[in-house]
């Protein structure tokens, strides 16, 4: 005999967004401008910059320079500008790994070496 499920699992009809964090490019000028636009701030100046896309489409950006964010208000973004804020403060401070490490004293070393002679 079969059993039927005493109650069904909802799940939702659109597909799950895809979210990239990545560095700003040349080609993202107009975006940026674009989402400078909706936030109502002046259009960001030339620096290095991460962007938050969700599916394609540019949400939010934060200067690395230490500048304010930018968003778009008609999305729900607050966990992006926290996620880019996260990002940025990892990329001050890089860990190098042990195996990193490891070449550099060989690196220090060899030029030692190199500086006695």
């Amino acid at each position: 005999m079969l059993r039927t499920p005493m109650f069904r699992i909802r799940t939702s009809p659109d597909p799950p967004e895809t979210l990239t964090i990545r560095m700003a490019v040349p080609a993202d000028a107009v975006a940026l401008r674009r989402l400078a636009q909706l936030d109502s701030t002046p259009p960001p100046e030339p620096a290095a910059m991460l962007v938050a896309e969700v599916d394609g489409e540019l949400r939010a950006a934060l200067s690395l320079d230490g500048g304010p964010a930018i968003a778009n208000p008609f999305q729900r973004t607050g966990g992006l500008v926290a996620m880019l804020v996260a990002r940025a403060q990892e990329l001050e401070t890089p860990t190098p790994s042990p195996r990193a490490r490891r070449w550099r004293s060989i690196d220090a070393v060899r030029l030692a070496s190199a500086l006695r002679t």
